[in-house]
């Protein structure tokens, strides 16, 4: 039924936005399960990483069913500046879900440079997407949200909730003012 029994998305998620919604969407379709390999998940928030991992995880659930939360799993992924090590981490969290002799994927969409990561995993079929609403830069959008808005046109439901919820919390206070402080264009 399914072409893979994992396929593994790689992301921030700072926030979830349309593109990563409907890539999830794509790889439910594909695959029996679901991985979510969230990065940047050290407990230190910034600017550029305003949300935990469990925060994201909950901001990314909310935008589905029950059966379909039921074959998302989560891998936090520690920034460690070091490639080799990072593709380390990320097989050995992954490993630790997958089924013994399950054809995993890697899903994705090579938008620029920094989408280098995706052929670090040759291992792992790799399901390429064209751009979907993929062109969607998560920096403008936080950068709106620092100033008081939500782009509500590129959230889905779940996000557009948790992320006027968060507003009203002290810790987007002090992002914001650590926003306004410092020259954006050189953060995000």
């Amino acid at each position: 039924m399914y072409k893979f029994d994992y396929l593994v998305f790689i992301g921030r998620f700072q926030p979830f936005h349309f593109a990563h919604l409907q890539t999830i969407q794509i790889a439910l379709q594909q695959s029996r399960e679901v991985i979510i390999a969230l990065g940047s998940a050290q407990p230190e928030r910034n600017i550029k990483n305003p949300f935990l991992a469990e925060e994201r995880q909950k901001m990314i659930l909310a935008n589905f069913s029950a059966e379909d939360q039921a074959r998302i799993h989560f891998v936090n992924i520690i920034d460690v500046y070091n490639d080799q090590k990072w593709v380390e981490q990320v097989k050995q969290l992954v490993n630790a879900i997958v089924e013994t002799r399950s054809h995993v994927g890697l899903i994705g969409h090579f938008k620029d440079e920094s989408s280098y990561y995706l052929k670090l995993f040759p291992e792992w079929t790799m399901v390429e997407l064209e751009s979907l609403k993929e062109s969607m830069s998560a920096t403008p959008m936080r950068e709106a949200y620092y100033e008081g808005k939500i782009i509500e046109s590129a959230f889905p439901e779940g996000t557009i909730q948790f992320l006027k919820t968060f507003q009203d919390s002290e810790i987007y206070k002090q992002l914001q003012q650590k926003y306004r402080a410092q020259d954006s264009s050189n953060l995000i």
